[in-house]
């Protein structure tokens, strides 16, 4: 990740942990045209991962936690992400792994976020 990717990473973890309670232990942030493409890992509460003990509960809580995050972004405008990049947010496509606990979130800007903020260094 370049020092941009860094910050944006660290604006998703606060972000989430401000308006879910929780956020992810780690993000990564990759810049590619422009889409922020963010791999969350340990994103899931002890409770949540209990839950998620039996099939019909693992199901629960992905579709849960997917609808959540989308929902959240709609009624909660992710501003500092904008004003970091610079760029309007357009959308936000959302899955995670429940098995793994890693999730995934590709942010849709109206910029091209890898031209602005050069390529990552990994």
């Amino acid at each position: 990740m370049n020092k941009h990717e860094a910050e944006f990473s660290n604006l998703v973890k606060a972000y989430r942990k401000r308006h879910m309670g929780k956020g992810p232990r780690e993000v990564r942030t990759t810049f590619c045209n422009n889409w922020a493409i963010c791999e969350m890992q340990g994103n899931l509460s002890p409770v949540e991962k209990f839950i998620a003990g039996s099939g019909e509960g693992k199901q629960m809580v992905q579709e849960a936690r997917t609808k959540m995050v989308k929902d959240m972004y709609r009624e909660h405008h992710p501003v500092e992400m904008e004003e970091m990049l610079g760029a309007k947010f357009v959308s936000l496509f959302v899955d995670i792994d429940i098995d793994q606990d890693i999730g995934m979130s590709i942010f849709v800007f109206d910029q091209d976020l890898q031209k602005k903020f050069g390529q990552s260094d990994s």
